[in-house]
């Protein structure tokens, strides 16, 4: 196991340094009420007092409700300004003004709103001066779990290193609530959505993976698809080169 005094001490460092050096007057974050969102948002408290969490709900009714209560809660224990849109209307309108165009997929849809949240995030972060901070970790950019230039968008990460499991250290160390702590993991994305159920997997076995190298033949098989299939979002962008 980490050494999670020593963690929590380095990167409020590391988040501290590079506010200060980008001359930023703050950071704004996603605060969606879930595990990795809330390790952030406790880690750049930390660093700058002038963090924000922006809560999003957006057509889930999830989001109206377990969402937002956890989100709060971790908020308020934790001192961090909290602040909410409701961004349903916005995606509606986005659904209606696409749909004369293009035979929207699911897929499509559901990555609507992680887009709209960071459009967001960067609205408030160009209005008042802040830095973004990203909320992904390591086990879901290993499979892909995140909508490109959604949540997988920001100017800086505290938490990328880390896997599902790690994170949950992490909170049970810094006596983060029980309601992030024990609730299954999901973007929250429609009703009933959970990251394990959607993948196939569980991050308990993912992160075996990671941080062992060890699978089962059946889990390898998931693991790969995964990896292979989302392999364009962890490269850079792809331009010409004369």
């Amino acid at each position: 196991m980490r050494d999670y005094e020593k963690e929590f001490e380095s990167r409020v460092a590391f988040v501290k340094e590079l506010v200060e050096s980008s001359g930023a007057k703050g950071i704004v974050y996603g605060n969606s009420g879930g595990k990795d969102s809330a390790l952030v948002g406790i880690i750049c408290k930390a660093a700058c007092d002038n963090t924000v969490g922006i809560l999003m709900p957006c057509v889930s009714q999830r989001n109206f409700s377990i969402d937002l209560t956890d989100g709060k809660e971790v908020a308020e224990k934790f001192n961090i300004e909290t602040r909410m849109v409701d961004l349903t209307p916005l995606r509606e309108q986005a659904v209606k003004s696409l749909e004369p165009i293009t035979d929207l997929t699911p897929a499509a849809i559901a990555n609507i709103a992680p887009r709209l949240r960071m459009t967001t995030l960067y609205a408030v972060a160009g209005a008042e001066g802040r830095l973004v901070a990203g909320t992904g970790n390591a086990s879901e950019a290993y499979m892909g779990y995140f909508t490109k230039w959604g949540d997988g968008a920001y100017d800086f990460n505290p938490i990328a290193d880390l896997t599902v499991t790690e994170i949950f250290e992490f909170l049970a160390y810094l006596d983060a609530p029980m309601s992030v702590r024990t609730k299954a993991p999901s973007a929250g994305l429609f009703e009933g959505q959970t990251d394990e159920s959607e993948m196939g997997i569980s991050y308990a076995k993912i992160d075996q993976y990671l941080l062992t190298g060890t699978a089962t033949e059946e889990d390898k098989k998931i693991l790969d698809r995964f990896h292979q299939a989302s392999e364009h979002k962890r490269v850079p962008q792809v331009v010409y080169h004369p």
